[in-house]
């Protein structure tokens, strides 16, 4: 069961209306490092987590559930920023960087920014939706929820980390500065996010918990190859030292070493050709 709020969980203010930059923060609404992928992550997670210590479910459902929230204030600051939309789409947010400019506006047709502001108005009502900043429909692809609490914290940290990621480069793209301040506070929340996966991973065990899963017996792997590093070029040059290369493994089960990869298989060769496979008389 869920329950909402009227209000939101952080201020949104708009202060100059900028389209452009409507469309940038819906690559964090559906992008797949924006909030309906988190949102959905933790959710399923939380909804298939199996095990006698409920407390990893419960924080999965307290921080999916913000998540929502978030959802919400980026979909009410991308309706703001379509309030009074200018009929030109000069006046906008690339302005603010050379690089923003030449990926979001200068650099693309025309008729690609405007038809983005009639998907918009046409489509939603001046409204967001559920999809990136190019009008791609969000669809779940990115979700990742395996069975395995280490795994699935592991995908948690890379989501929130991606996430950050996006979240300073909008912050860096507006001169808005409501938008500035709703993005600091996201910036945040991913802050703590990626420092709560982590703490998770380490109460699990941290690094004695590799490898994914544990509850393999590692006999039954060909140990051999565990913590080899294998070097594919052909040149002659052993690959760059490393942290990989030598020294104890992180899992503290083995040791690290580098090997010149080699082929350890025969070349395939398949039989031939079914004749009603469509394929040539000569593969026959």
């Amino acid at each position: 069961m869920y329950y909402h709020d009227k209000r939101l969980q952080y201020p949104v203010r708009v202060g100059t209306p900028d389209p452009l930059f409507a469309r940038q923060l819906q690559q964090a609404i559906g992008g797949i490092e924006g909030e309906i992928r988190v949102c959905l992550q933790y959710f399923f997670q939380a909804w298939g987590a199996r095990g006698p210590d409920t407390k990893y479910r419960d924080m999965l459902l307290h921080t999916a559930t913000e998540e929502l929230g978030h959802i919400e204030m980026l979909a009410t600051a991308v309706a703001l920023n379509l309030e009074e939309a200018p009929a030109s789409l000069r006046e906008t947010s690339a302005s603010a960087s050379p690089v923003v400019n030449a990926v979001m506006g200068g650099e693309r047709p025309r008729h690609v920014l405007e038809g983005m502001l009639q998907r918009h108005l046409l489509s939603t009502g001046l409204a967001a939706y559920p999809a990136n900043a190019d009008g791609v429909p969000f669809d779940c692809s990115h979700v990742y929820a395996s069975g395995n609490l280490a795994a699935d914290m592991f995908a948690n940290v890379t989501a929130e980390s991606t996430g950050r990621l996006l979240a300073v480069r909008l912050y860096n793209a507006t001169k808005d500065p409501g938008m500035k301040d709703m993005l600091s506070f996201l910036i945040a929340r991913d802050t703590m996010h990626q420092q709560q996966w982590l703490a998770a991973i380490e109460e699990l065990g941290g690094t004695a918990a590799l490898p994914i899963p544990n509850s393999f017996d590692q006999t039954q792997e060909k140990s051999e190859y565990s913590y080899v590093y294998l070097a594919t070029e052909r040149n002659g040059m052993p690959p760059a030292a490393g942290r990989w290369t030598e020294g104890p493994s992180i899992d503290g089960k083995g040791a690290f070493r580098v090997s010149q990869n080699e082929p350890l298989g025969d070349e395939p060769i398949l039989g031939p050709a079914r004749p009603d496979s469509g394929a040539q008389s000569e593969q026959m």
